[in-house]
């Protein structure tokens, strides 16, 4: 990271870390839900528009959703076409997310993140650093330093293995993504955590528009997990930033 940008990222850091985003000790707990197989993108949207509603009247408790997606592309609101290198390779679906295109598929946690900002603090900025610093402390509890970089979204690692992007510029891959959407203080979409997906999958998109870098999981980086492992870790350090879940 070039020095000017040090400051910026530290005050990301501060953002994400220390208190994360509780709801206050009496609040109820968040739902944690598993899919079982594959979900269908279009499904997907339609039960987070569902739910987000439903806690925004409230209705419906706090949730996250951990899924799977058969293969595809998704272009959020900031998506340009000419990053659609392979536009007939697997469905394409725009979403109402923040963000460009990005790849789904089998092998990848997908989680959908609905919390009502309401009840803990109506705060865009931090909730993103938060995310950020949910998936940093997923990575951390197998010995992988996750890093933000200012000028770039998602979550990123170092690669000494891998010849430098230019002189003095070294290797770096992104291992989990970030696009959400807002409505009345409830978030939805979230956070795609790469576990074991295919990679040749994403030379279809500019992955979020950006050039020049690339793409890894926790197993291309030699990490024989499983996805109910990875689920486990997930939840543990999403308690420590945002509260109690309880399964659903």
């Amino acid at each position: 990271m070039a020095a000017s940008d040090a400051p910026a990222a530290r005050r990301r850091d501060d953002l994400g870390a220390g208190a994360g985003l509780r709801a206050a000790p009496d609040a109820p707990p968040v739902e944690w839900v598993i899919a079982d197989g594959l979900v269908d993108y279009p499904d997907a949207v339609a039960e987070m528009e569902a739910r987000v509603a439903a806690i925004a009247e409230g209705r419906a408790a706090e949730r996250v959703w951990l899924v799977e997606h058969p293969p595809l592309y998704t272009a959020g609101t900031s998506a340009i076409a000419t990053d659609l290198l392979a536009p007939d390779r697997f469905p394409v679906h725009e979403t109402g997310r923040g963000g460009e295109f990005t790849y789904h598929g089998p092998g990848q946690r997908v989680a959908y993140v609905m919390l009502d900002l309401k009840r803990r603090r109506p705060d865009v900025r931090r909730y993103v650093a938060t995310l950020e610093e949910w998936l940093i402390a997923t990575l951390w509890a197998y010995h992988l330093r996750g890093e933000r970089r200012d000028d770039r979204v998602g979550v990123w690692v170092r690669r000494p293995d891998k010849p430098d992007i230019a002189p003095g510029v070294p290797a770096e891959d992104k291992i989990a993504a970030i696009g959400i959407r807002i409505r009345k203080w409830v978030t939805f979409h979230g956070i795609a955590l790469n576990v074991e997906p295919n990679l040749e999958h994403f030379s279809g998109i500019v992955p979020c528009g950006i050039a020049g870098y690339g793409v890894t999981s926790l197993v291309d980086l030699g990490l024989p997990v499983t996805m109910p492992e990875v689920d486990m870790v997930l939840r543990e350090t999403f308690e420590a930033l945002f509260g109690p879940t309880v399964r659903a």
